[in-house]
């Protein structure tokens, strides 16, 4: 059905396979909410909002004395600032007579085939042969002229409507926006859970899980990136919904920078989310005719508890964000340099590396930091994108030849976004970087950030990266970024654009990896921010995987994956076997175990293959042809979490890939918490047809789905903590 307006009742239907968006424009012209939730095609759920006359809420001039019409209460689509709603609002404005006021009424609509395309920001896109249509409703402040365009696209065969807005200055003065949401979203009822998802570098994506309480949560970055301590993707839930039970809304903001989401449950015990642009130090000043637009916001709902909200995006992502060929080309087995030599390395030590992971079933070699300049530590050369000789005297060209003529192909790591005080580039340009005039700036790596909403040093970027793709036969780019921005002025720019300096940089970069990876499609593209510190949708429209996080521990990426997953695809998930101890930990995990681990994500290894012993790299062989051989499962089928490791109990965790026809699934487990002479534990199957019978092989096993589904199977109790197993099932 997509989209239809009721001409008589003036009501927006907005419908998916499963769901229903529903809006309508009340008599005075305010434009509310009614329902979004599971389909019901052709009700009006408008009687569900009632009015009553409430103490200090006040009433708009328009109600013309109804004191039971109250915008303080009434479920709105977008809120208007400054007309007697005291919750929080998605637009706060100075108009140019210096007022804080707008009051939106709905004026028109129009309804296209096609998606809305965010101006300078990815958006959702149709499949080939997919129809979509959008909605742009406009509200129009009419003491002003200024107008706030909603815009709605809706995928039908997704379950999913995207969301962002536009504000338009047809005013004949200048207004400065402060804060201007991508989608505001009211509920009439209160009894949610909050899902986010927290942490830190080394630990992103932890799940937090709490009873939505009165007042207004806030959560978001002001790091200039999304950033490991928040994600910009949220679930709000029923009390009491698990992954297979319960009404489940997502909100996944396709956008890498500063943010801010606000869940408020309010006195009268409705709920309003609000999502977009965070507001710290952000000032757009629109003179009359100018215009601007927010991210887009994916939103999502499902009846079917945690996994089925969770499948939705990773279906949505794996297909109608990026143009990237590798969504559908099957990707390397990488090995990369980091943890094996860190900034001691040479051509003839990498060329061995390479060799020995032959074996090991590798088929790309990526290079690390440290190859250009004088850059022998983290604190110089940055910025100095030419290749230290005296490491590599053939060059990046010498030794990709090398390495291609093993049968492997090459990748390289760059941090083009920031520049090292003690380089030549700094010093050629110190007007580049992002500081404040007169003032010692903070640190952050002794590294400076490059001002990228400035477009020469876009162009300045897009040229090294041209140079360094042409001089060599690069077909990997780790795109890594490890610093938030602080400093947040740019010298290109006068006063009054100073607070706009953030989201120009977000979009210069966008400008950036959308040039970049249209000019050279055959590159993959893999995004870093000391790991897991930019792992958002908006990255994902150019990188097709992200760097999980630096933290390549396997027991603490049990976590730090499982948290992932509830908005983003396993196959966007970097993950590699580490060395033991690990690095980050000193933790000592079986290598089948970071094997097992690392297979829940793109698979590849970040250690020394020179320092393996034979029975090492033979085992790491054995790791390389499972996932081979389970890759279509892991990257194209549909992910199940079999337990929380947030539950006190189980100690073990255990995951599913089962393909989309139910024929074929994995199971993995790892135990991560031992005692002796423990319970038997079993462990419940899903995604399989209850009435078909499936080989489990290694278990031995025929038996039904509907026995694994409510019976599930034994974990062997002969394992020890930290060991794994995995199961491979095929119906019979």
């Amino acid at each position: 059905m997509g989209i239809f307006y009721e001409e008589g009742k003036r009501i927006f239907y907005l419908t998916t396979k499963q769901t229903l968006y529903q809006m309508v424009v009340e008599e005075k012209g305010y434009l509310l909410h009614t329902y979004y939730g599971e389909r019901a095609d052709g009700e009006d759920f408008s009687y569900l909002i009632t009015r009553y006359d409430r103490g200090f809420s006040g009433n708009p001039n328009s109600a013309e004395g109804d004191r039971t019409f109250s915008l303080d209460a009434l479920p709105q689509e977008f809120p208007s600032l400054g007309a007697a709603d005291y919750r929080t609002t998605g637009l706060e404005l100075t108009n140019g007579d210096g007022s804080f006021a707008f009051e939106g009424i709905y004026e028109g609509h129009k309804i296209y085939s096609g998606a809305y395309k965010p101006e300078g920001m990815p958006g959702l896109k149709p499949e080939k042969d997919e129809d979509v249509q959008s909605l742009e409703i406009t509200l129009k402040d009419v003491a002003s002229g200024v107008k706030l365009i909603l815009c709605y696209t809706v995928f039908e065969e997704k379950d999913v409507i995207m969301r962002a807005a536009r504000l338009q200055n047809d005013s004949h003065e200048t207004i400065t926006v402060t804060k201007l949401s991508s989608v505001s979203l009211d509920f009439l009822e209160s009894g949610y859970d909050l899902i986010h998802f927290d942490g830190r570098h080394a630990m992103e994506r932890e799940m937090h899980r709490e009873p939505l309480g009165f007042g207004a949560r806030q959560f978001g970055s002001v790091r200039g990136t999304s950033s490991h301590q928040s994600n910009p993707f949220f679930i709000l839930c029923q009390r009491g919904a698990d992954e297979d039970r319960g009404d489940c809304y997502g909100f996944s903001l396709i956008y890498s920078g500063n943010f801010q989401f606000t869940a408020e449950k309010d006195q009268y015990d409705q709920t309003r989310v609000t999502m977009g642009i965070h507001p710290y130090q952000f000032s757009w000043q629109l003179r009359s005719g100018e215009s601007f637009a927010t991210p887009a916001v994916a939103l999502a709902f499902s009846s079917e508890g945690l996994t089925g909200l969770s499948h939705l995006y990773h279906d949505l992502y794996r297909r109608n964000l990026s143009s990237s060929p590798f969504l559908k080309k099957r990707r390397p087995v990488l090995i990369n340099s980091w943890e094996a030599a860190y900034f001691d390395l040479d051509h003839d030590s990498l060329v061995k590396m390479a060799k020995e992971a032959l074996p090991m079933g590798v088929n790309l070699f990526v290079l690390d930091d440290g190859w250009f300049g004088r850059r022998d530590n983290d604190d110089k050369a940055l910025g100095d994108w030419e290749v230290n000789t005296k490491k590599l005297p053939k060059g990046l060209s010498g030794l990709a030849e090398e390495i291609n003529a093993l049968g492997m192909e090459f990748g390289l790591w760059v941090e083009p976004e920031m520049v090292s005080e003690d380089s030549e580039l700094y010093r050629a340009h110190p007007d580049w970087c992002l500081s404040v005039p007169g003032r010692k700036g903070a640190r952050g790596r002794f590294q400076m950030v490059l001002d990228l909403s400035r477009k020469e040093v876009q162009d300045f970027i897009l040229d090294v990266m041209d140079r360094l793709l042409a001089d060599a036969n690069i077909t990997y780019i780790k795109w890594d970024m490890n610093r938030s921005l602080t400093d947040v002025y740019s010298r290109a720019r006068g006063k009054e654009e100073q607070g706009t300096v953030f989201h120009r940089y977000v979009c210069g970069l966008y400008r950036i990896l959308e040039e970049l990876t249209g000019k050279w499609p055959q590159v993959l593209f893999e995004g870093c921010s000391g790991g897991g510190g930019r792992f958002d949708a908006g990255m994902l429209a150019y990188h097709p995987q992200i760097w999980c996080s630096d933290n390549t521990d396997a027991i603490n990426r049990l976590k730090i994956q499982y948290g992932t997953s509830f908005g983003y695809p396993i196959s966007a998930m970097g993950a590699h076997v580490s060395v033991c101890p690990n690095h980050q930990t000193g933790r000592v995990v079986p290598l089948k175990t970071r094997g097992i681990t690392a297979m829940s994500g793109t698979f590849g290894y970040e250690l020394d293959p020179t320092k393996l012993t034979e029975e090492e790299k033979k085992e790491c062989g054995e790791l390389t042809r499972k996932f081979d051989c389970y890759y279509d499962l892991i990257f194209y089928g549909d992910y199940y979490r079999l337990t929380n490791p947030y539950e006190e109990g189980e100690g073990f965790m255990a995951w599913e890939f089962a393909d989309k026809e139910k024929k074929e699934a994995l199971v993995s487990i790892v135990i991560t918490d031992k005692e002796p002479n423990d319970a038997q534990r079993y462990l419940r199957l899903k995604g399989l047809k209850r009435d078909a019978k499936y080989r489990v092989e290694g278990l031995d096993l025929i038996v039904s789905g509907q026995a694994l589904l409510k019976a599930g199977i034994p974990v062997p109790r002969e394992l020890h903590e930290y060991d794994s197993v995995q199961f491979h099932l095929t119906e019979q």
